[in-house]
């Protein structure tokens, strides 16, 4: 891969959002298969339970206080972006906080803060996690 590129030579937030959806999809991939999950099955609807709006946007909602002011303004730009056509099952609410989700973690993964990057995943993964927990606790 090339060189990180520079804050003000970012691409759009569409394109932001698109490259932080595969980033966030390795992710899981990685974590699913560390945990030990080998059938396809299993490494499927592990992932498939965090990679997807409703999670990215819960995700989202936990991560938006530890964020910079320059990670809210990418994430405020992608939320308010008049390009986003949302799924008929979810509220445009959560379809826009996903996708700010998105392009964050595709904005850094273009600036190369791999260790921002890194501690972003592991806390929205944390959240969801413990949100998931609660859910099947109830």
């Amino acid at each position: 891969m090339g060189e990180p590129v520079r804050a003000s030579e970012l691409p759009s937030v569409s394109a932001l959002a698109y490259l932080g959806d595969a980033v966030h999809s390795l992710d899981m991939r990685r974590r699913a298969v560390l945990l030990g999950l080998s059938h396809a099955e299993d490494l499927h609807r592990f992932v498939t339970g965090y990679v997807n709006a409703a999670a990215q946007s819960r995700m989202a909602a936990a991560l938006l206080p530890r964020l910079t002011e320059e990670e809210r303004a990418i994430f405020r730009r992608a939320f308010n972006s008049r390009h986003l056509q949302r799924p008929k099952h979810m509220s445009i609410a959560d379809y826009r906080r996903a996708t700010g989700f998105e392009a964050l973690l595709g904005m850094l993964s273009c600036l190369g803060r791999e260790m921002r990057l890194a501690e972003l995943l592991e806390a929205a993964y944390q959240s969801e996690k413990e949100d998931k927990k609660s859910d099947t606790e109830d």
